[in-house]
């Protein structure tokens, strides 16, 4: 299974100069947050494959008017290609505002979805905005992860944890991937690309559905 993780920034490469080629090969796009409407609704609309997203700290107009021919995974689980997809976006709470969370805030909606992970069976790829504290974020309140996201990586021990909120940019030695015990932590700001081993699809699809019949 070959990903795309997209965040932050819009790429030129996928937007500017785009080519239909460019997405050849894919069969996934991920949106780890803060990205134009206009362009995940592009995206969405150009690829022959599902596009899921999550909300970041500067997408409070989605909730109002989405992204077009994409789906929202916030507090769900998405199956897909023998995958399963958890979604948690938003960031921590520096300010008043959508989409920024206390850490007991964000711990209630682990525990609201955790019903959704159990009988999915589990969870394979953890999607989010922010990072998880120690591992890919920084020592301001702003761009600070969230300590409680551990549960999530102990309790189902995913192989991918996706993320954004910290630009590339933000600094020259800032690492791209971190890990945390068996999962590889990932910073997709722009975009990256992941590659994972095919599985069998189970009967269940879940979220995929409303891909299908869009």
């Amino acid at each position: 299974m070959r990903i795309l993780a997209v965040a932050d920034e819009e790429s030129k490469y996928l937007w500017d100069y785009y080519e239909p080629e460019k997405l050849q090969g894919y069969d996934l796009i991920i949106g780890c947050g803060d990205l134009d409407i206009h362009y995940l609704t592009f995206l969405a609309t150009v690829a022959p494959m599902p596009v899921i997203y999550v909300h970041g700290n500067h997408d409070a107009s989605y909730d109002n008017h989405p992204p077009s021919g994409a789906i929202c995974i916030d507090d769900d689980v998405f199956c897909y290609k023998g995958y399963r997809f958890l979604g948690l976006g938003g960031s921590c709470r520096y300010r008043s505002g959508a989409w920024q969370f206390t850490e007991a805030e964000m711990r209630r909606r682990i525990r609201r979805v955790r019903s959704k992970a159990q009988h999915a069976g589990g969870v394979d790829v953890f999607v989010t905005h922010a990072p998880m504290h120690g591992y890919g974020d920084m020592n301001d309140l702003p761009h600070r992860g969230f300590t409680v996201f551990q549960e999530v990586l102990n309790a189902y021990r995913p192989a991918v944890m996706l993320h954004g909120h910290v630009h590339m940019t933000y600094g020259a030695n800032l690492p791209r991937e971190h890990r945390y015990g068996q999962t590889r932590i990932i910073n997709a700001y722009d975009r990256f690309t992941l590659e994972l081993p095919d599985r069998p699809e189970p009967v269940r699809q879940g979220l995929l559905a409303r891909w299908r019949g869009r």
